[in-house]
C-alpha cells in the first residue's frame, strides 16, 4: 500500500483522484486546498489530515519524510489550478514523492526542462494523467492507423463543446495567465490523444480564439485536424441544444465518427494502475501537446482561410 497526498482537494476533478486511489488499494494521508469545502474525503479517506494554507502542509509532509513515519508520503497528486502545477510537481519531487499530476502538466514547453533536471537531482518522477491514451475506443484507433498504412493523410474533425455558466469567465479558468485559455484548459487531452495516434505535430494554425472558444487546424503525420473549442452553450448544434443538451463532442476520422463517448468513469483508475505498475506516462510525453496549446495561446488567428473547422461559420455570422 502507497501513502497519497493531495493538492487541491476542493476541485471539480480531486474525487475521481480519490476514487483512483482508494481503488487501487492505497490511502490517502494528506490533502490540502485554500477552499474548506472537501467534505468529499470523508466518503473516500476519512482519517486523512487536511490542510488549508500550503506552509503547514509542508511542514506536515517534510515530518513524516524526516521521521521515516509510516506515513511518509510515496506519491503526491496535483489537482491545483494549471498555472500552480510546475510549483507543486516541483515540491512534490523535492520533498522525495512521485508526482502525479492532473493536464495540462504546465502551461509552457520549457517548463518541462526544469522539471527534468529536478527530477534527475531527487531520482523522483512526475506521471500525468493522459486519460485518453488508454481509452479503449483511443487504443483500438490509434492499432487500426498504425496498421493500415495508407498514402493520403486522414482527414480529422474535433469538435467539443463544453458549456460553462457566467461564474467560468470569473474564475481562475477565465483568466489567460492561470488556465492558459481554452485550447489549454479543455483541449490539451485532446491534442494529445491526435498525437498518441496520428504522429508528431507538423503545422499549428490558429484561425479564431476568445475567452470562449477557439477553433484551428492541425497537421500530423498521419493525419490533418480541424478543432473546433467552446464553453459558450450558443455552440452546441441546434438540434441537440432543442433537446436540452449542454454538451457536445465529436471526433470523426475520414468522415466516420468515432464513439467515445462511454467508459470515462474509470479512467483515472485504470491511469493510476498504469502509474503503479511503472507504466506511466511521464514529461517527455506531454511536450508535444503543451508546444502546441502555447503555440496556439501565443498565435495570430488568421480568420476564416484555409481549411477551417465549419463551425466557424456560425460565430463568424
Amino acid at each position: 500500500m502507497k501513502n497519497f497526498a493531495l493538492i487541491g482537494a476542493a476541485g471539480y476533478i480531486a474525487p475521481r483522484h480519490m476514487q483512483a486511489i482508494k481503488a487501487t488499494g492505497n490511502d490517502l494521508v494528506a490533502a490540502m486546498d485554500p477552499n474548506d469545502s472537501v467534505g468529499i474525503i470523508d466518503s473516500h479517506f476519512p482519517d486523512a489530515d487536511f490542510f488549508t494554507e500550503f506552509e503547514r502542509f509542508d511542514r506536515h509532509i517534510d515530518k513524516l519524510r524526516r521521521a521515516k513515519h509510516s506515513k511518509r508520503i510515496d506519491y503526491i497528486s496535483i489537482c491545483s489550478p494549471n498555472y500552480l502545477h510546475d510549483s507543486h510537481m516541483r515540491f512534490g519531487l523535492r520533498s522525495g514523492a512521485d508526482v502525479i499530476c492532473e493536464k495540462p502538466l504546465v502551461l509552457n514547453p520549457w517548463n518541462i526542462d526544469g522539471l527534468q533536471e529536478i527530477e534527475r537531482d531527487t531520482g523522483k518522477k512526475v506521471n500525468t494523467i493522459l486519460q485518453l491514451r488508454v481509452h479503449p475506443s483511443i487504443v483500438a484507433l490509434r492499432e487500426k492507423v498504425r496498421n493500415s498504412p495508407r498514402t493520403t493523410k486522414h482527414e480529422v474533425d474535433l469538435s467539443y463543446i463544453t458549456s460553462r455558466g457566467h461564474w467560468y469567465l470569473q474564475s481562475w479558468k477565465g483568466d489567460l495567465k492561470k488556465s492558459g485559455g481554452i485550447a489549454t484548459n479543455i483541449g490539451v487531452h485532446f491534442f494529445d490523444m491526435l498525437h498518441f495516434i496520428f504522429g508528431e505535430l507538423q503545422d499549428n494554425v490558429v484561425h479564431y480564439s476568445s475567452d470562449t472558444k477557439a477553433a484551428g487546424y492541425l497537421e500530423y503525420e498521419n493525419a490533418r485536424a480541424r478543432w473546433f473549442l467552446s464553453v459558450d452553450v450558443a455552440d452546441v448544434p441546434d438540434a441537440q441544444r432543442a433537446a436540452g443538451q449542454r454538451t457536445y463532442r465529436s471526433i470523426t476520422v475520414d468522415n466516420e465518427e468515432i464513439e467515445f463517448s462511454g467508459g470515462f468513469t474509470d479512467l483515472h483508475t485504470r491511469t493510476y494502475e498504469e502509474i503503479l505498475a511503472g507504466r506511466g506516462y511521464g514529461l517527455e510525453a506531454n511536450r508535444t501537446a503543451i508546444t502546441a496549446v502555447a503555440t496556439i495561446r501565443n498565435a495570430q488567428p488568421i480568420g476564416l482561410k484555409g481549411d477551417y473547422h465549419p463551425f466557424l461559420k456560425r460565430v463568424s455570422k
